[in-house]
C-alpha cells in the first residue's frame, strides 16, 4: 500500500526522536547531580561529625574532656609553649622556666586569642605543697609578659589556684604539677620492702662522731735507757713480756760505772778514817791532852768524807747503777713499773751508747683513744663530757669522758687534739687501733623527728620521700641533731607525716629514672 506509517516502515516518528532526546538531557543531568551529591557533605553533617569524634568542652579551666575516657594531653598549650587557661573570650597562658637556675612562672593573657593590654590586670598563684605549706606567688608586668618576683623552688608538686584580675572581671583557675612524684602502688611498695614512718615528736640525745685512734697512755709509757756507754751482757726480757717493777730487764757492762764506783768506795774508805781520826781527836781533847783546834779540824776532815761518799753514790743513783757490791762496772736496767715490753732494741755483745732506746715499757691496763676536734665542735667537746668509743675492726664498746683537750689549734689541719682515757683490764684496746669515738650532749626534745634511714639527698640537699595516694612525692628538710636512730627535723616536715623509712633509698633510684628527663 502507498499509505503506510511510520512505525510500518521501521523509522521512528518524529515525535519519538523528540522523547528520546528529552530523556538523554534529564538523564545527563541527573547523572551530574548524582556525582556532586557523592563528593560534598550536607552542611548540617559538618557540625555532626566533629562532634562526635570531640563531644567534650573546655570546662572553663583549661582541660578538655573526650567522651569515653580522657584526652593525652588534656591541657592546651598556648602560643609560648605553657598551659592555656580559658573562659569565654579569655585566655591565660601559664609557664614554668629557669632562668639564671631560679625556677619562675612567666604569664601571658589573651582576648579572643590575641594579646591582651597588660595595664590593670593582677595575677596571683597559690602553690599547695603535699606537706601542707603554702606559698603565694605574684606576676607582675615585665614588657608583653607577667612574671613573677617570687622563684619557685623544687620539687615542682604542688596543687595550684590561679587567681586573675583584670580590668573587666576576675576569673580563677586550678590545675596540678606532679613533677617529680614517684607512682607506686601499696602492692609495689611491699613488694619492694618500703616501710613507712610517722614524723613525730621525740627526744634526741645529740652526739657528734670523731675518727680516732687509741694510743699508749704517755703518762704511763718509759723508754728505757742506759744512761752510759757500754757493752751489753745479758738480756732477761723479750718482746711482748710482762715484767714487774724492779725486775731486770738487761745488764750493761760500763767503764763508766765502774769509775763511779770506785770513786765511791773511795770515798767511803776516807770516810772511815776520818771517823777514826774524829773520834780519837775528840776523846783526847776531852782528857785535856789535845787542843780543841784539832778536835774541830778531824770534824771538818770527816765532813768533807761524807760529802764525797755522798756525791759519789748519787752519781751511781743518777746512772741507775746500785751501791751495793759487785763486779765494779755492772748496770742493771730494771722495769720503773709494771708494764708491758713493746718494744726491744738490745743484743748480747752489743755496744750501745748512753742515749739510745733499748726498751719501751707502757703499761697498758689504760690507753688513750686519741682524736682530732674542728674549730667549729670545740664548744661541744669539753672536759668531762661522757663519750662512747667503738672499734672499727671489732664489737668493741667501751664508755669514757674527755680528759683532755688541746688549747691550741693546729694551723695545718685547723683542729684542737683531744684525748679519752680508757681502761683496758682485758687488753682489748690495742695501741694502733682505729675506732669512732662519740661524744655525747644533753637531751632535747625535738618537736619533728623521723627515722635516720628516711634521710636521702637529692642535688646535695637532704629530702625525704612523703607518702601521697598513688606513690611518693620528694620533699626538702631541714636536719638538726640525730642520735644515729632519729633525725630531727627543723622545717618542710609537720608531725604526723608519713615518709619512706627502710628502702627509701628504692624511691630514691625510682625518683632518679624519672628525672632524668627532667624538663619546666
Amino acid at each position: 500500500m502507498s499509505n503506510a506509517s511510520p512505525s510500518a516502515s521501521g523509522k521512528p516518528g518524529r515525535k519519538q526522536l523528540i522523547i528520546i532526546v528529552l530523556l538523554l538531557i534529564f538523564g545527563a543531568i541527573l547523572g551530574a547531580l548524582i556525582l556532586r551529591s557523592g563528593g560534598t557533605k550536607p552542611a548540617g553533617d559538618s557540625h555532626g561529625h566533629e562532634e562526635g569524634a570531640k563531644s567534650g568542652k573546655d570546662d572553663g579551666h583549661g582541660h578538655a574532656e573526650e567522651a569515653g575516657g580522657h584526652a593525652e594531653d588534656a591541657m592546651p598549650k598556648g602560643p609560648n609553649g605553657g598551659q592555656l587557661f580559658t573562659e569565654g573570650d579569655f585566655g591565660l597562658e601559664l609557664l614554668l622556666v629557669e632562668e639564671g637556675g631560679e625556677p619562675r612562672f612567666k604569664s601571658w593573657l589573651y582576648d579572643k586569642k590575641q594579646p591582651m593590654p597588660l595595664t590593670g590586670t593582677e595575677v596571683a598563684v597559690t602553690l599547695t605543697r603535699p606537706n601542707g605549706d603554702e606559698q603565694e606567688v605574684t606576676l607582675r608586668p615585665a614588657g608583653q609578659v607577667l612574671t613573677s618576683a617570687q622563684t619557685v623552688p623544687e620539687p615542682h608538686i604542688f596543687d595550684a589556684s590561679v587567681a586573675v584580675q583584670t580590668p573587666k572581671e576576675p576569673y580563677l583557675f586550678s590545675f596540678s604539677q606532679q613533677e617529680g612524684k614517684v607512682n607506686m602502688t601499696d602492692a609495689q611498695i611491699q613488694a619492694a620492702s618500703i616501710s613507712l614512718d610517722t614524723s613525730v615528736p621525740a627526744t634526741i640525745r645529740s652526739a657528734l662522731q670523731f675518727p680516732g685512734e687509741i694510743k699508749f697512755n704517755e703518762d704511763r709509757t718509759a723508754h728505757i735507757v742506759p744512761r752510759v756507754a757500754g757493752v751489753v751482757e745479758s738480756v732477761q726480757a723479750n718482746l711482748g713480756q710482762q715484767v714487774k717493777k724492779g725486775q731486770v730487764l738487761a745488764v750493761i757492762s760500763s767503764a763508766a760505772v765502774s769509775e763511779t764506783r770506785s770513786e765511791l768506795q773511795a770515798a767511803q774508805r776516807r770516810r772511815e778514817l776520818a771517823q777514826t781520826t774524829y773520834e780519837r781527836e775528840q776523846s783526847l781533847w776531852q782528857q785535856k791532852i789535845s787542843p780543841e783546834q784539832d778536835v774541830l779540824q778531824a770534824r771538818q776532815a770527816l765532813r768533807e768524807a761524807e760529802i764525797t761518799v755522798a756525791n759519789a753514790t748519787q752519781k751511781l743513783q743518777t746512772l741507775g747503777a746500785s751501791t751495793s757490791g759487785g763486779a765494779l762496772g755492772r748496770l742493771e736496767l730494771r722495769a720503773p713499773f709494771d708494764g708491758m715490753v713493746v718494744e726491744k732494741h738490745i743484743a748480747l755483745g752489743e755496744a750501745v751508747k748512753e742515749d739510745a732506746s733499748v726498751f719501751t715499757l707502757s703499761d697498758l691496763s689504760s690507753v688513750w683513744a686519741e682524736l682530732s676536734v674542728a674549730a667549729r665542735d670545740l664548744a661541744q667537746v669539753r672536759v668531762g663530757e661522757r663519750v662512747v668509743v667503738r672499734a672499727g675492726a671489732s664489737d668493741a664498746v667501751a664508755n669514757g669522758t674527755v680528759a683532755y683537750v688541746g688549747s691550741l689549734i693546729g694551723e695545718q689541719t685547723r683542729t684542737a687534739p683531744a684525748r679519752v682515757v680508757l681502761p683496758n683490764p682485758q687488753g682489748a684496746w690495742r695501741p694502733g687501733l682505729f675506732v669512732t669515738v662519740e661524744v655525747l650532749a644533753a637531751e632535747k626534745p625535738s618537736a619533728v623527728t623521723v627515722a635516720s634511714s628516711a634521710l636521702q639527698t637529692l642535688d646535695d640537699k637532704p629530702v625525704v620521700f612523703l607518702k601521697v595516694p598513688g606513690g611518693f612525692v620528694p620533699q626538702p628538710v631541714q636536719t638538726g641533731r640525730t642520735d644515729g636512730k632519729r633525725v630531727e627535723i627543723l622545717s618542710g616536715l609537720k608531725p604526723g607525716a608519713s615518709v619512706a623509712a627502710a628502702g627509701s633509698f628504692v624511691v630514691k633510684s625510682e625518683q632518679g629514672k624519672s628525672s632524668a628527663t627532667h624538663t619546666h
